[in-house]
């Protein structure tokens, strides 16, 4: 008995001994989680995101430097075309203009407003076609043909001798634009969910400075060419050639392949199925090529893609025709005018590389509404100014609007499709964003010189209420 009463108590001590340990060694397990989670610290960006960024920057700076010089190349051209399509243009341009009783001098602006209609209906075609070569050849090989026409675009721009010539530039240009959604599908595929967001707003600063410098140096070239000689515009567009050409290099030499081939599509017949249902626009509004994903995931995109559609199409009416209220309107110049787009550019820049990027995912889908909904009373003020300060309260609210909006939409959208997908996504939502682009300003300028100034962005910053609305009630 003494001999059991002793292994019981040896037993038991063990067991306390052994109860004791595991205490402290969970004392110890529970000290070292808190140390962990004190040390935590926020996931890094791919560094594939910044490459990103600085090719983006390249490619808008030399795209936004033409857009000061449209007007003087537009009259360069009426006085010196030798191909004779600036005449034929002129007269469906002039048409136009007597039929909504645009003044005279506006022909120009019309004019210009046809070829960026143009410019991004070419890319309303081609980001979805790019889109799916890429997920089936790969983001990189896709960027560098996006990129190498985009750079001919230019060079074809320095060497156009006439009309034709600078139209097929921009024509070369428009279907080589499919690189933006290529970008952000790039930014998606390195990006985890708690980083999609700083990736997508750096996209939103590289837009901003771009649209900053790029139209200040493109002015510059406008104040101080010599526009008496025929050869004038070479030194801009080589300008933009060489910055196409930075792009190029950028992309050649630092960025990597980021969609391993064992998560591209097997086949290219299926990855550019949804490119032929371009003929069938419905078929793009749903989403229909994007196959094999559960429907609540359909539904989301569809919701998402029209609410950004009817977003961008009120928008971007109201944006184009800004230029025009300024001048008949408020006697604004070339240089009060870039004062405005200057200030509005540097509140995109300062809110997009220092909030938007910093959102985290949870909140997204909120500021996204509330960017959809600032956007009313902004085009509402806009409408309703008598003078500048009302108009700057406007701009500055349109600004803030257009800081969150694009970026937090695209970044909702991105979380949708397979891997394989992914870029097929994205270049459907860009393809509805340029369709967006191409018909707004059209409409823009039919409300503007129909009903006036006032009616049109009153009316056009309340429409815009019901893309808030059907974003706050989607199911995303």
């Amino acid at each position: 008995m003494a001999e059991l009463r002793s292994r019981h108590n040896g037993t038991v001590a063990v067991e306390k001994q052994n109860q004791v340990q595991t205490g402290s060694q969970h004392n110890n397990n529970e000290g070292l989680d808190k140390e962990a989670s004190a040390n935590e610290k926020p996931e890094k960006s791919d560094p594939m995101i910044y490459i990103i960024f600085v090719s983006l920057l390249f490619d808008l700076l030399a795209f936004t430097i033409i857009l000061p010089l449209l007007p003087s190349l537009l009259e360069h051209y009426r006085q010196n075309d030798s191909s004779g399509l600036y005449a034929v243009l002129t007269d469906r341009v002039r048409w136009f203009q007597q039929l909504l009783g645009a003044p005279e001098r506006y022909i120009s602006v019309l004019f210009g407003g046809f070829l960026g209609s143009m410019f991004s209906f070419l890319q309303f075609v081609a980001s979805p076609i790019v889109g799916g070569l890429s997920d089936y050849y790969g983001r990189k090989p896709i960027l560098l043909a996006c990129a190498t026409g985009i750079a001919v675009s230019y060079l074809l721009w320095a060497c156009s001798s006439n009309f034709a010539l600078f139209v097929l530039a921009r024509f070369v240009g428009g279907i080589s634009k499919g690189n933006i959604s290529l970008c952000m599908s790039v930014i998606t595929d390195v990006s985890s969910v708690k980083t999609r967001g700083r990736g997508m707003a750096l996209v939103g600063v590289a837009f901003s400075l771009g649209f900053i410098v790029g139209p200040m140096i493109g002015a510059l070239f406008a104040i101080f060419s010599d526009k008496s000689g025929s050869t004038w515009f070479v030194l801009p567009s080589l300008l933009a050639f060489g910055l196409a050409v930075g792009d190029l290099l950028v992309l050649a030499c630092c960025l990597r392949e980021t969609l391993p081939k064992e998560k591209r599509v097997k086949e290219i017949s299926s990855a550019l199925s949804y490119g032929l249902q371009l003929l069938n626009f419905s078929a793009i509004f749903r989403f229909a090529a994007i196959k094999n994903v559960p429907k609540k995931d359909i539904a989301a995109l569809r919701s998402i893609g029209l609410i950004y559609f009817l977003y961008l199409f009120l928008y971007s009416g109201l944006e184009f025709t800004v230029t025009f209220l300024m001048y008949h309107k408020f006697g604004y110049t070339s240089m009060d005018q870039a004062k405005m787009f200057l200030t509005t550019g540097v509140i995109m820049t300062l809110l997009q590389g220092s909030v938007v990027r910093r959102l985290p995912e949870a909140k997204i889908k909120g500021y996204a509404i509330f960017s959809l909904y600032l956007i009313v009373p902004a085009f509402v003020i806009v409408g309703l100014a008598e003078g500048s300060r009302m108009l700057y309260a406007g701009m500055t609210l349109f600004a803030i609007s257009t800081a969150f909006a694009v970026t937090c939409l695209t970044t909702l959208v991105s979380k949708y499709g397979n891997d394989d997908q992914k870029g097929s996504v994205l270049g459907i939502f860009r393809s509805l964003g340029a369709l967006a682009r191409a018909l707004g300003p059209v409409v823009g300028c039919i409300a503007f010189w129909c009903v006036g100034s006032k009616i049109t962005y009153i009316a056009g910053g309340l429409l815009l209420i019901y893309p808030a609305v059907a974003l706050q009630h989607a199911r995303i």
